[in-house]
């Protein structure tokens, strides 16, 4: 009987452990506010208490399917990561300039510096060592500097966030943006993790699929992706996901986010296309979670359906969280789009891109 008593107090102790640090961990993010929830409520995306998708995410439930992803990630692949540590292109602080001309910057994985119509956004800031709440245990950046810190960047029009995920929204680098940020610009129900961080409320707006918006010249429109959020293991899809059109006087932009491929990506095209430009996912797949993202393929044909004409391969070459390959996306990707006749730069990390210039960055510097 003592045993047992010892047994469930454990229980009950770590169970208080675990609550305790998802509610005072500032990592974890915030809740919504009751002013918040009631508002969230009101979306047509939003059943039983949560964010759902168009098309069902197909979610691994199989006790087989979980041990088989379990044992490849214990196994590792040698191959996941370079060899020697990626190195980046120095962006100089002259390079940002305020002018009409679109460019863009990749800094690895999905974040991107956007420069359209003198407005500079940053699409997914995550800019931290690792994608992780706790870092310290967490797989590191494939670079060990970024083009640029953000101690040294001028100030930021609009950060604009896909979702609430650790290799997308980073709190060290939220905390350090805040202060040269005019505007936070994300899905339902992210505010709340910026608010707890510090980012004053009216320095955040909050938008659900096919909200049509202006602001700072800028034309926006928040569209469907299909992908899950969460940042905790009590908050799955508490937040909404989601992907971006920017569109400036004279270039349009698509921003995919995380997504499994499916129709929404031709109602967007068919609603705001053409695109100058498409920013697509582009790695950490696998078969066994594909309708949450894409495979290389698949960013191909996406890109086609939302009837893009420039593509940026993302969300690869700076962390590990699948088991192909560091540099498998883009060789699949770069395949694919010869065989589409699709037109696909692959800029370095750091490396600008300019949208309509008469030739664009096509090396294949990962092999």
């Amino acid at each position: 009987m003592m045993s047992l008593i010892i047994i469930l107090a454990s229980i009950v102790v770590l169970i208080a452990a675990a609550y305790i640090m998802m509610t005072f961990y500032p990592l974890f993010g915030g809740q919504a506010s009751k002013k918040d929830r009631a508002l969230i409520k009101k979306s047509a995306h939003y059943d039983q208490g949560k964010f759902i998708n168009l098309l069902p995410e197909d979610t691994i439930n199989s006790l087989g399917s979980n041990m088989s992803i379990l044992k490849d990630f214990i196994k590792g692949n040698p191959r996941a990561k370079p060899t020697v540590p990626l190195l980046p292109k120095s962006m100089l602080h002259a390079a940002l300039q305020h002018n009409k001309e679109t460019k863009v910057t990749w800094f690895g994985h999905s974040a991107v510096l956007l420069e359209i119509n003198g407005v500079t956004l940053f699409l997914d800031p995550m800019l931290g060592s690792s994608p992780s709440p706790f870092p310290f245990i967490g797989g590191k950046r494939f670079s060990k500097q970024l083009p640029i810190e953000i101690s040294d960047l001028p100030l930021v029009d609009i950060v604009l966030l896909s979702h609430d995920h650790y290799d997308h929204l980073d709190y060290g680098s939220i905390k350090q943006l805040k202060h040269k940020a005019s505007m936070f610009i994300v899905p339902l129900g992210l505010g709340a993790h910026l608010e707890r961080w510090g980012v004053p409320r009216e320095k955040i707006q909050e938008h659900d699929w096919w909200d049509e918006f202006q602001y700072a010249g800028l034309t926006f429109a928040s569209t469907p992706a299909r992908h899950f959020s969460g940042r905790s293991l009590l908050d799955r899809n508490s937040t909404l996901w989601c992907s971006w059109v920017i569109q400036g006087e004279n270039t349009k932009v698509f921003f995919s986010g995380d997504s499994g491929y499916g129709p929404h990506f031709k109602e967007i095209g068919n609603k705001y296309g053409p695109f100058d430009l498409t920013l697509m996912e582009c790695g950490q797949y696998d078969k066994r979670w594909s309708s949450i993202h894409m495979m290389p393929e698949q960013t191909i044909q996406a890109h086609l359906d939302v009837q893009g004409k420039l593509m940026i391969p993302i969300h690869w070459a700076a962390f590990t969280l699948s088991m192909h390959d560091w540099n498998d996306p883009v060789e699949r990707a770069w395949k694919a789009a010869k065989e589409r006749g699709t037109l696909l730069a692959t800029p370095r990390i750091g490396e600008t891109v300019y949208v309509g210039s008469m030739e664009y960055p096509s090396s294949t510097w990962w092999r």
